[in-house]
C-alpha cells in the first residue's frame, strides 16, 4: 500500500531564530524542538538535562493522601497486602515494582502478589482473585494497571472486609469503584498536571508519596526505574513530558545497573554490550516479558523481575524466552489464518474495519494478530476468539483514529471493554458477534476520515545529505528517548540517487543496502538501509533520482560506528531506461 507523506508545519521564524542564538544549533534542529514545544533556552535544558527534581508533587493526583495513609495503617498494624496487576509487561512491571520495594521495607511474609489467569479469569480484577485474597488473609489489595472499571469486584471486596488501592491509567467508566482510594489521572476530577503515565508510572508515584511520607531516601524508589522504563516503552503511552523524564532515567538504570531479572533477559535479547533503547524494549525485551502471560502465566513474569539471585532469574527467563519462541510460532499462524479469511471473502475485503472471530484461536496472541493484520489492511481492527463461553479478544487502531470511542459506541452489545485510544479489549456474547460488527462498521465508516485508511510518513524537515555531519548527529541523539509524541525525527531529501553501489539484501532478498549521492554533494557517500523496499530496486539500479523520507541512525560493524540512513519509504522519479 502507497504511503503518503506528510510534512510537518514548520515552526515560528522567530523562535527558530532565538534557539539558533541562544543554543548554538543549526535552525533544522532548532525547528525540531519548536515542533517539540521548546520555544525558550530553559525548556531546551529540560528538554536536554532532565532532572528527577523536576517530577511533580506526587500528592496532586486525587486521593493520594489517602493511599499512603491507608498502607501506612497496614504496616503499623502488621496486615498483608496484596499486590495485584494485570498480566501485561504495564501489569507485571508494576506489580514487580510494588513488590520489590515493600518486600524491602516491610518483609516478605507480610507482602505478596497476585496476577490473574488470562484464561480462566481474564484481564483486570477477579472475583477468584477477592476470594485468594480473603482465604490468605489480606485485608488490602493494591491493584496496579486495572481495576478502574471494578465497581462490583470492589463492593464484593468491600463485603469481606478487604480494602482496595486502586492504581490506573486507563478511562474510568461513569462510576468510580468504593475504594479507599482511586489513584488514576485520567480521573475528571484529578488535578494532576501529566495525564498519560502508565500503570506503572502511577504505581511509581505511590511509591514516591509513600517514600516521602515516611522518611525513605528517594533512591530506594527511583532504582526501579528500569521497570518503569520497560513499562512506558511497552505500554505505548507517549513519551513527552514526566513519562520522557521518568524513561530517560529508567534507561539509564536499565543499561547501567539493571534489576537480576531484566539483565536475564538483556543477555537473551543480545543487548548485552551495546546501548538499549526504548526500540530494544519494544521489539525486544517487551515481547519476552509479554508472552509468558499469553503463553503461560503472568505470575512467571513477575517471578522474574523480582528475582534477587542470579541463578533464579537466568532459570525463569530461559522459561520466559521458550514461551516467547512459541508465541511466535503462534502468532504466524494465526495470522495466516486471518489473511485467508480476508483474502476469501470479498465484504471482508471492502470494508473500512476488521471484525474476526475464531474460537480455536490463542487468546494470548490476538492483540498481536491485529496489529499485523493492519500492517496488510490498514483500518481499525478486532480480532476475537473464545474464552468462558464468551467471545473475548484485542483491538488496534491506525493512526489518528480513537478505537476506544468507536468501541464505546457499541457497549450496549459488551459484557466489558477498556482500554487506550489506539488500543483496548473487549468481550461479548457470541450472539452478539454479528450485531457488533455491523454495528462497528457503521461507527467507523461514519467517523473515520479517508486519509486515515492510508499508512502515512509523518515528516519532520526537509535536510539535504551535506547538512548532516557528526555535531549534527551528536545534538540529535540527545533528543532521546524517543517514542510516541517524541518520535525519532524523520527527514525528507530530494532527487538523490545510488552511486552504483547499491544491491538487494536479505533471506528473501526484500531490503535495500544503499550507498546515497546529491547533486549539491556529488563526491560524498551516505550509506543507507531500506527495508521492505527490494522491489525499488531496478529502478534505484538504473540510476534514477528519487525522493526519500528517512532518520538518521548509526550502524556498528566489526566494532567500527558511522552514520546510516534509515529509509522509511522512497518515491522514485522515473526509472531513466523508460
Amino acid at each position: 500500500m502507497e504511503k503518503r507523506w506528510v510534512l510537518k508545519n514548520k515552526g515560528r521564524e522567530d523562535e527558530i531564530d532565538h534557539l539558533v542564538e541562544v543554543l548554538g544549533v543549526t535552525p533544522v534542529l532548532a525547528n525540531l524542538l519548536v515542533q517539540r514545544d521548546v520555544h525558550e533556552f530553559d525548556q531546551a535544558k529540560a528538554f536536554f538535562r532532565p532532572q528527577l527534581e523536576d517530577l511533580h508533587d506526587p500528592f496532586l493526583m486525587s486521593d493520594m493522601n489517602r493511599a499512603v495513609e491507608r498502607i501506612g495503617q497496614a504496616v503499623q498494624n502488621k496486615e498483608k497486602i496484596l499486590i495485584y496487576g494485570d498480566y501485561d509487561v504495564d501489569g507485571t512491571t508494576s506489580v514487580a515494582l510494588m513488590y520489590s520495594f515493600f518486600r524491602w521495607y516491610y518483609g516478605h511474609d507480610f507482602v505478596d502478589y497476585y496476577i490473574p489467569d488470562r484464561y480462566g479469569e481474564g484481564y483486570g480484577v477477579s472475583f477468584k482473585g477477592i476470594d485468594y485474597a480473603r482465604e490468605n488473609n489480606f485485608s488490602l489489595v493494591i491493584s496496579l494497571d486495572c481495576g478502574i472499571k471494578a465497581v462490583e469486584k470492589v463492593k464484593y471486596a468491600n463485603e469481606r472486609n478487604i480494602d482496595f488501592i486502586i492504581c490506573d491509567h486507563h478511562y474510568p467508566g461513569s462510576e468510580l469503584p468504593k475504594a479507599v482510594a482511586v489513584l488514576d489521572p485520567k480521573r475528571a476530577d484529578c488535578r494532576y498536571p501529566y495525564k498519560e503515565l502508565s500503570g506503572c508510572g502511577v504505581g511509581f508515584k505511590l511509591l514516591q508519596a509513600f517514600a516521602w511520607t515516611n522518611g525513605v531516601d528517594s533512591q530506594q524508589v527511583y532504582r526501579y526505574l528500569d521497570l518503569v522504563a520497560v513499562s512506558i516503552a511497552s505500554d505505548i503511552v507517549p513519551i513527552t513530558g514526566e513519562n520522557r523524564l521518568l524513561a530517560h532515567y529508567g534507561l539509564k538504570q536499565l543499561n547501567q545497573d539493571p534489576t537480576e531479572g531484566l539483565k536475564a533477559i538483556i543477555q537473551l535479547s543480545n543487548l548485552v554490550g551495546r546501548q538499549i533503547t526504548i526500540e530494544d524494549i519494544v521489539f525486544k525485551i517487551g515481547p519476552r516479558i509479554n508472552a509468558a502471560g499469553r503463553i503461560e502465566s503472568g505470575s512467571k513474569a513477575v517471578d522474574l523481575l523480582v528475582s534477587q539471585k542470579v541463578e533464579a532469574a537466568t532459570e525463569i527467563a530461559d522459561m520466559v524466552n521458550s514461551c516467547n519462541d512459541e508465541r511466535k510460532h503462534i502468532d504466524r499462524h494465526i495470522t495466516q489464518d486471518a489473511l485467508r479469511m480476508l483474502a476469501n471473502e470479498q465484504k471482508l475485503r471492502d470494508n473500512k474495519t476488521t471484525v474476526l472471530y475464531d474460537p480455536d484461536w490463542h487468546k494470548g496472541v490476538v492483540g498481536i494478530v491485529a496489529s499485523r493484520l493492519i500492517e496488510t489492511y490498514y483500518r481499525p481492527t478486532v480480532i476475537l476468539t473464545s474464552g468462558n463461553g464468551l467471545a473475548t479478544g484485542s483491538a488496534r487502531s491506525v493512526v489518528g483514529y480513537d478505537i476506544y470511542q468507536a468501541i464505546e459506541a457499541c457497549s450496549d452489545l459488551l459484557e466489558n471493554f477498556g482500554g487506550h485510544m489506539y488500543a483496548a479489549g473487549l468481550t461479548l456474547k457470541v450472539e452478539n458477534l454479528e450485531a457488533f460488527r455491523q454495528r462497528f462498521e457503521a461507527y467507523v465508516r461514519k467517523t473515520i476520515r479517508e486519509d486515515q485508511l492510508q499508512p502515512q510518513v509523518d515528516i519532520d524537515a526537509e535536510l539535504n545529505l551535506e547538512q548532516i555531519d557528526d555535531k549534527f548527529f551528536r545534538i540529535l541523539r540527545q533528543f532521546q528517548p524517543f517514542g510516541p509524541g517524541n518520535m525519532a525525527p524523520v527527514f525528507l531529501a530530494r532527487n538523490v540517487s545510488d552511486s552504483g553501489d547499491g544491491r538487494i539484501v536479505g533471506a528473501s532478498k526484500e531490503h535495500l543496502k544503499l550507498s546515497l549521492v546529491h547533486e549539491s554533494a556529488p563526491f560524498a557517500n551516505f550509506p543507507a538501509i531500506a527495508f521492505q523496499q527490494g522491489h525499488h530496486y531496478k529502478a534505484i539500479h538504473s540510476g534514477a533520482p528519487f525522493d526519500i523520507c528517512y532518520s538518521v541512525d548509526e550502524n556498528e560493524f566489526r566494532g567500527r560506528t558511522t552514520l546510516q540512513l534509515n529509509i522509511k519509504d522512497i518515491k522514485v522519479k522515473k526509472m531513466l531506461d523508460d
